[in-house]
């Protein structure tokens, strides 16, 4: 219940909430997230899928939740019938049999499926993969340098991701375009029909299935090899797993790096005075505020709006409300991000600030693995495309930008943009 403004009758009609989810809250959901903070911190909700939820959106509830074990990944707590299970995931997962996943799983298994692929993820192991990645984001630009006008989610911010998670995974290179087409189904129908992402979904599913047969007699130095491996020598490791794993670094791992870029390269275009600094620190060869100014942008409009599903396995109070096992709850990374109660000045971009513990990339054992590879990614990119398009601007007003309406995700549909013409 909220609380009384001090000298109003306790029979006052309650402050009429925000409208959650529509088209213009896509492409603003900060003021809307900012009345939940204040009126409505934990708030229940009709989702448009139908699911009724719990928002968490002040910042010490979200890091909260973010860690109780209480709340569960594994849809099996949910208290819904099993047909509203399919809306609370990703499209097609369960049938096409993908659901022992990381995201759905809970520890011991958690633990020890983590255990497994996080050494792919290590700083040093990232660290050996930054000439790569520079040399996929100079060939990106290279493509469309000479034009003077780009989409750079298309053309920049989607490719870039895809290639590299497919390299990290051991997809061969002639492959690595049919998983284009696949992702880009699942970004073009982020909050439409959820048909065409789950015929991507199958089709991934089972090339992934084929790819790790015929890696078991040709083992490489990639992801999808130390996956065989770690299974081969008795870490217990099924080939469902190992299938369901190999798809969610490559779900998990393109879609957030496609809106940090893209969601980034806005963000400094709507503060100009912050892009001019970052733009000057990196003609002066440092690296400084570009290490921070990741982390801003993370935190001032980041790639995941919302943290993936949770479910109570049992009564609990969060935030003041009771909670009833079975209940999802959706922990809104978002608005825990734009929390005053944690963040100074939050609603400003300042890509020098140093006191930023974001949620952007979650909290506690769901802590996002690929963190290392995305923050390599979003710095190499902007760095890149700072450094050699300096004058890069909006091509069209930014009113006419379109946010897709996804639930989990928030990202640009498209990013015209325009410069002076560069030849390569």
């Amino acid at each position: 219940m909220d609380e009384q403004t001090p000298g109003t009758p306790s029979d006052a009609p309650a402050p009429q909430g925000p409208t959650l989810f529509d088209w213009e809250f896509a492409t603003d959901p900060y003021p809307a997230y900012a009345w939940l903070r204040e009126h409505s911190p934990v708030h229940r909700t009709r989702l448009p899928s139908g699911v009724e939820a719990w928002l968490v959106t002040r910042y010490a509830d979200a890091r909260q939740a973010l860690a109780d074990q209480r709340l569960s990944k594994n849809p099996a707590h949910h208290a819904e019938p099993a047909h509203a299970k399919g809306k609370t995931g990703i499209p097609g997962e369960r049938k096409a049999e993908l659901m022992t996943h990381l995201l759905n799983i809970d520890p011991p298994d958690h633990t020890r499926l983590r255990r497994l692929v996080s050494k792919a993820f290590t700083p040093r192991r990232v660290a050996e993969f930054t000439p790569r990645v520079q040399e996929l984001t100079d060939h990106l630009i290279d493509g469309f340098a000479a034009k003077g006008e780009a989409d750079l989610i298309h053309e920049f911010a989607f490719p870039l991701p895809i290639y590299a998670i497919c390299e990290m995974l051991g997809v061969p290179r002639e492959d690595q375009d049919d998983f284009r087409d696949w992702a880009g189904m699942m970004i073009r129908h982020g909050g439409g029909p959820r048909g065409g992402v789950a015929r991507s979904v199958k089709h991934m599913r089972t090339y992934l299935g084929e790819l790790i047969h015929r890696k078991r007699d040709d083992l490489g130095n990639d992801l999808i090899s130390d996956l065989i491996r770690a299974s081969d020598h008795g870490d217990h490791l099924t080939e469902a797993e190992a299938t369901a794993m190999a798809f969610i670094l490559l779900f998990a791992g393109f879609e957030t790096t496609v809106n940090l870029i893209g969601n980034g390269v806005h963000s400094l275009f709507m503060n100009p005075d912050q892009r001019a600094l970052l733009q000057a620190s990196l003609a002066a060869g440092e690296s400084a505020l570009l290490a921070t100014g990741i982390e801003e942008l993370l935190r001032y409009d980041g790639p995941v709006e919302l943290a993936t599903w949770r479910f109570a396995t049992e009564p609990l109070t969060l935030g003041g409300q009771e909670v009833a096992a079975g209940d999802p709850v959706l922990v809104v990374l978002a608005a825990a991000d734009r929390d005053p109660d944690r963040f100074a000045d939050p609603d400003t971009l300042d890509l020098s600030r140093t006191d930023n513990q974001h949620l952007g990339y979650g909290h506690g054992i769901h802590y996002c693995l690929g963190a290392p590879l995305a923050r390599l990614e979003g710095q190499t990119a902007l760095a890149t495309l700072l450094t050699r398009l300096p004058d890069l601007e909006l091509a069209i007003p930014p009113q006419e930008l379109r946010w897709r309406g996804g639930l989990i995700m928030r990202g640009l549909r498209t990013l015209p943009v325009r410069f002076t013409p560069r030849n390569t």
